[in-house]
């Protein structure tokens, strides 16, 4: 966790350094601490908002969504890099969503939350100074996993009044080492029995007592034409989600002819990158593709 931040704050110097080069100066970020976004199973659901101090410019917007395996995590895991984002030109919102428990908030609770937290930004784009039309989303791990859905899918539960005219898709995705394929065997999936109760525990019951809630945990059971681009990262040797849970969305992305790249890291496991020049081609990778897709000022 320690190396996870470090790289996590080499990250957001990054993009603070690349985004002072495109305004001459890095500006102080001003961040907006447990906004709730709605409320769901008696919790309130909450978000950080960073953004530059005194904007005025309308700008993209970048969700960021926590791992954690779905039990654990918080939106300040995200809280160095997303204030690299927000001097580079970007709006973040850090959100938390409701995490698994003994019997309770099981799937799709987790998917019911990062949608809803798009949603919720976009019915308050002019508030934020932020188009609704530019938001990205990032995610490691579970969150990794959840960020793969917005990308792949529309609302599922779009029984909420106020928010029902907005979209829960995002511009386009970066998924850092996320599962993708819920619905392979143990055995098929090479998996740790670590994530095989991390997954169970997540469903609620076994695949063979719910196939279909397997299914629809999975994001690549939802790639299709109108799939956004996306940027995959995963170690090669990462002992809790196997590679190849990324490599076979990246094949599924690209027989639908999605706009998808792949960083593998050479000898890395389940974290962000350890080596310094692994880390560095994704985060430049990373924010090539943002402003490509969010067309950062």
């Amino acid at each position: 966790m320690k190396q996870m931040k470090n790289l996590l704050r080499y990250g957001a110097l990054l993009l603070l350094v690349a985004g002072a080069s495109l305004r001459g100066t890095a500006q102080e970020t001003q961040v907006d601490r447990d906004v709730v976004y709605g409320e769901a199973g008696g919790e309130q659901l909450k978000l950080d908002v960073y953004r530059k101090a005194n904007q005025n410019a309308v700008l993209p917007a970048i969700i960021a969504v926590h791992s954690g395996g779905w039990i654990s995590g918080d939106k300040k895991e995200f809280a160095d890099i997303c204030r690299g984002l927000a001097d580079a030109g970007f709006v973040a919102f850090s959100v938390n969503y409701r995490l698994v428990k003994e019997n309770t908030n099981k799937w799709p609770a987790q998917l019911d939350d990062v949608q809803r937290a798009v949603r919720w930004i976009r019915a308050n784009a002019a508030k934020y100074k932020i188009d609704p039309n530019r938001i990205g989303a990032v995610g490691a791990s579970a969150g990794g996993h959840l960020v793969a859905h917005l990308g792949t899918r529309e609302t599922r539960d779009n029984t909420d009044a106020a928010l029902a005219q907005y979209s829960s898709r995002v511009t386009c995705v970066i998924d850092l080492f996320g599962p993708t394929d819920l619905t392979l065997t143990p055995e098929a999936a090479n998996v740790s029995p670590i994530a095989v109760a991390l997954v169970q525990g997540l469903i609620g019951k076994t695949p063979e007592e719910a196939p279909e809630a397997y299914k629809d945990a999975s994001p690549i059971a939802f790639v299709d034409k109108k799939t956004v681009p996306m940027l995959i990262y995963h170690g090669t040797v990462d002992p809790l989600v196997p590679l190849d849970q990324s490599e076979r969305l990246y094949k599924r992305l690209k027989e639908e002819g999605i706009e998808v790249q792949i960083i593998k890291g050479e000898g890395e496991g389940h974290s962000m990158p350890l080596k310094p020049e692994t880390g560095q081609q994704l985060l430049g990778a990373a924010f090539l593709f943002l402003t490509l897709h969010l067309q950062a000022p």
